[in-house]
C-alpha cells in the first residue's frame, strides 16, 4: 500500500506560484525546487487548472500562474482537485459476514472513516495558499510581504 504524494506536490507548486507572484513560473522550474520531473508537475498542473485553482500561458515566455489569490484557495480546495476517492478505504474483499467482526465492522469503520475525513477536510478547509507561503517564509528566517 503506497501513499499519494499529489497532494503535498500540488501546495509545493501553488506556494511557489503565490511567492512568484504574477510571472508564470515554468513546469522546469518548479520541478526544480520539488526535485522531480517536469512530467509530474505538468500533471499536478493539469488538475489544478481542471478546478480552476491555476492557469497555464504556452509557449516562449509562458507557465503557470494563479488563477485566484492565494486568500481564497483553501488546502481543502487543493486536496480536492487532486486527490480522487476517499482517504480511507475499507476491505478489498468483503469480510466473512459469518464472524461478530466480519459481519459488522465496515458498518463501524465506514462511520469513523467518515467522522476522520469531515475532521481532516475542516483543518484544510481554514488553511490558505497564502498561510502556507508565509510558514514556508518563516521557516526560512524572511519576512513575507504583504
Amino acid at each position: 500500500m503506497s501513499l499519494s504524494s499529489r497532494f503535498a506536490v500540488a501546495v509545493h507548486v501553488l506556494t511557489l506560484l503565490a511567492q512568484v507572484e504574477d510571472r508564470p513560473a515554468t513546469s522546469e522550474y518548479m520541478a526544480g525546487s520539488i526535485n522531480t520531473d517536469p512530467v509530474v508537475v505538468r500533471r499536478i498542473l493539469g488538475a489544478l487548472r481542471k478546478a480552476g485553482l491555476v492557469t497555464t500561458q504556452p509557449g516562449v515566455g509562458g507557465g503557470s500562474s494563479l488563477a485566484r489569490d492565494p486568500e481564497q484557495i483553501t488546502l481543502l480546495d487543493v486536496y480536492r482537485a487532486v486527490e480522487k476517492g476517499r482517504l480511507f478505504s475499507l476491505h478489498h474483499r468483503p469480510p466473512n459476514p459469518h464472524g461478530v467482526v466480519g459481519g459488522n465492522i465496515q458498518t463501524t469503520l465506514e462511520s469513523v472513516f467518515g467522522e476522520a475525513e469531515a475532521a481532516m477536510e475542516e483543518v484544510l478547509a481554514g488553511i490558505t495558499v497564502t498561510q502556507v507561503l508565509q510558514d514556508v517564509v518563516a521557516c526560512a528566517g524572511q519576512v513575507v510581504e504583504q
